[in-house]
C-alpha cells in the first residue's frame, strides 16, 4: 500500500469515527443537560469538515508532477493544515463564548449518564489518535498529523468535561457551572493545540530546515556510491509526503564530464532506491583535487 493510500484510509477512519461521536455527543449533551458535552460535540462536528479537507488535500497532493507543477502538488498539504487550524480556532471561540454566557446563567445539573458516554468517548478518541498519528509518521503527512491531533484534543476536552460534570454531580446544587468551566478550559486547550499544529506546517511552507536525521542518512548513502568522495551542501525541503533534495557531491577533479554525469545519475538512483520518501533530487558535482588520474579502461 502506498503512502497516499494509507493516508486516505486513515482519513476515512477519522471521518466515520467523528460522525458517530458527534451524533452521540449532541444527543447525550442535549438530553443530559451538559454544555461541556455539547461543546465537545461542536468540536467533533468541526472535525468532520476538517477531515474532509484533509482527504481533499491528500488526494490533491498525490497528483503527479506536470508542466505547471514540476515539483508536484505536495504544498497543498500545509495549506490544508492551515484551514484545519482555522476550524479549530472557530470551534474554540464558539465554545469559549457560550461557556462564559452559561457560567452566569442558572441551569440544571448534568445527568449522571453523561459520564458513561464521556468515558467511552475518551477511550475511543485516544485509540483513534494513536492509530492516525502512527499513519501520519508512516506517510510523512502534515495534514494527517493535524487530523490525529484533533483526536487527541477531542479526548482531552472530553476529560475536562468528565471532570466538570463529576464536580457538579458530586457537590450538587450551586456547582452547576463546573460543567461550563470545563468547557471553557477545553476551549483554551484547543487554542493552544491549534498553535502546535500550525507551527510545523508554517515551517514546511517556509522551507525551514528540520531534517538533520534525513540529511545524515543522505550523506551516508551517497558515500556508498562508487566515485563519490564526499558531500558538501545538502538541502532538504518537504512538500506533501515527499522530501525534495539538493545535494553537492564531490568527485575526482580529473574525471570526464561523461563520467561525472554517470556518477550523478547513479547517485540519484541509489538515493531513490534506499530512501523512497525522497522526491525530486538535484545533484551538483563538485571537483576534488584528491582523486588519482583516471586511467583508460
Amino acid at each position: 500500500m502506498t503512502n497516499e493510500q494509507t493516508a486516505i484510509k486513515a482519513t476515512y477512519f477519522s471521518i466515520l469515527g467523528n460522525t458517530v461521536l458527534a451524533l452521540a455527543k449532541w444527543t447525550a449533551g442535549y438530553f443530559g443537560n451538559s454544555y461541556a458535552l455539547i461543546a465537545d460535540a461542536i468540536e467533533s462536528t468541526a472535525d468532520i469538515f476538517a477531515s474532509f479537507l484533509v482527504l481533499f488535500g491528500i488526494k490533491y497532493a498525490s497528483r503527479p508532477a506536470d508542466d505547471n507543477h514540476p515539483y508536484g502538488h505536495g504544498r497543498i498539504e500545509p495549506l490544508i493544515t492551515f484551514l484545519v487550524v482555522g476550524f479549530l480556532i472557530i470551534s474554540a471561540t464558539i465554545i469559549g463564548y457560550e461557556s462564559i454566557l452559561n457560567i452566569g446563567t442558572p441551569h440544571e445539573l448534568p445527568r449522571p449518564f453523561t459520564l458513561v458516554v464521556l468515558g467511552a468517548i475518551i477511550i475511543w478518541k485516544e485509540i483513534s489518535f494513536r492509530i492516525v498519528i502512527q499513519k501520519s509518521r508512516e506517510t510523512n503527512s502534515s495534514s494527517l498529523k493535524a487530523d490525529a491531533w484533533h483526536h487527541r484534543s477531542d479526548a482531552i476536552t472530553s476529560v475536562a468535561a468528565f471532570i466538570g460534570i463529576s464536580i457538579a454531580l458530586f457537590f450538587g446544587k450551586g456547582y452547576e457551572s463546573a460543567d461550563d468551566w470545563a468547557a471553557l478550559f477545553a476551549a483554551g486547550f484547543i487554542f493552544y493545540n491549534s498553535y502546535l499544529i500550525f507551527r510545523p506546517a508554517l515551517g514546511e511552507i517556509m522551507d525551514e530546515h528540520l531534517y538533520d536525521d534525513l540529511v545524515a542518512e543522505v550523506r551516508r548513502v551517497a558515500l556508498t556510491v562508487d566515485g563519490v568522495e564526499d558531500t558538501e551542501k545538502c538541502f532538504v525541503r518537504k512538500a506533501g509526503m515527499k522530501f525534495h533534495l539538493d545535494l553537492h557531491a564531490t568527485v575526482a577533479a580529473d574525471l570526464t564530464v561523461r563520467r561525472g554525469h554517470d556518477i550523478a545519475h547513479h547517485l540519484q538512483d541509489t538515493l531513490h532506491q534506499q530512501l523512497p520518501d525522497l522526491g525530486h533530487i538535484l545533484i551538483h558535482i563538485e571537483p576534488s583535487d584528491l582523486g588519482a588520474p583516471e586511467t583508460a579502461a
